[in-house]
């Protein structure tokens, strides 16, 4: 066995190469493209803000109507290796209707980084944004992350952080986590198709599998995938929220029913969407800190 049941690239490939399962594939990278040029267009926003020292570590903001605002960090996917912080400037549409701030990252990509160095950059990108906040009409104390099946996982690794030992930030820095269709145990890509571009070996995917490193202590998360996703992301989800509810922390595994990969974010561009007004509950819940999870 390479994985669990599975005893070749092409039956890993089969659940995990989103692509080959999405018939109208091209169709929604033109949707995220088209949407993003129209939400830079008509929303406010401060675009390819520096928060590191390589020229990838950017960031495209989009500030609240009003000042004090809670703050949702947006980490795109791709499967560590492709698009960029400009394809899913469609996502701060809905949020900024919601009256928050939306900050949209952008990372390296393998092969010329590794994983590793990509959860470095998020963190990064988190702090930076915790002390820069009222620049942007956001609050310091109302950070939220939210990410898609890359960015879902970066949304893990960013909950297990040790701000204050690694960065001098409060322990709490973040309030909730909400991971879209993310993927929370590497092995299995260590077989497949992506094993070329992501340069996996055995010590990167312990150390960078959320599922090997649940925090003793942590915000709410929410785990959300595609109804019509397959079943080893459904999966991914449901196991690692089964740990995480498992270490006496607050989680949560949700569907949208009707969705795959791709449509799972659609959401994101309308404020008045079921996402949103999930994601909208979601933050209202851990504020009150009492979140019904």
């Amino acid at each position: 066995m390479l994985y669990r049941q599975f005893t070749s690239q092409d039956q890993i490939d089969a659940e995990y190469n989103v692509e080959l399962s999405i018939a109208d594939g091209p169709r929604w990278f033109d949707f995220f493209i088209n949407e993003s040029a129209r939400a830079r267009a008509d929303l406010t926003c401060h675009l390819d803000e520096s928060f590191g020292p390589t020229r990838p570590e950017t960031m495209d903001i989009f500030p609240a109507p009003q000042p004090d605002a809670p703050i949702v960090v947006f980490i795109h996917g791709g499967y560590w290796r492709r698009l960029s912080a400009k394809e899913f400037s469609f996502a701060a549409r809905g949020l900024v209707a919601r009256g928050m701030t939306a900050v949209i990252t952008n990372y390296a990509l393998c092969p010329q980084v590794t994983i590793a160095e990509i959860t470095r950059q998020s963190r990064a990108a988190v702090a930076w944004i915790y002390r820069n906040a009222a620049r942007f009409n956001g609050s310091a104390e109302r950070i939220f992350v939210a990410g898609h099946s890359a960015g879902g996982h970066q949304v893990a690794r960013l909950l297990a952080t040790d701000w204050a030992t690694d960065y001098g930030l409060p322990a709490n820095l973040l309030k909730g986590g909400y991971a879209l269709s993310g993927l929370f145990d590497l092995r299995p890509l260590r077989y497949s198709w992506l094993q070329p571009m992501l340069q996996l070996d055995g010590d990167m995917v312990r150390r960078e599998s959320p599922q090997f490193h649940i925090p003793d202590s942590s915000a709410p998360l929410v785990a959300d995938v595609g109804g019509l996703e397959s079943a080893e992301f459904q999966r991914q989800s449901q196991e690692f929220i089964a740990a995480w509810n498992g270490a006496g922390l607050n989680g949560r595994y949700t569907e949208q029913q009707d969705c795959h990969h791709f449509s799972v974010i659609e959401g994101f561009n309308d404020g008045d969407s079921l996402l949103c007004e999930r994601l909208s509950a979601f933050v209202t819940e851990c504020e009150s800190r009492q979140p019904e999870l």
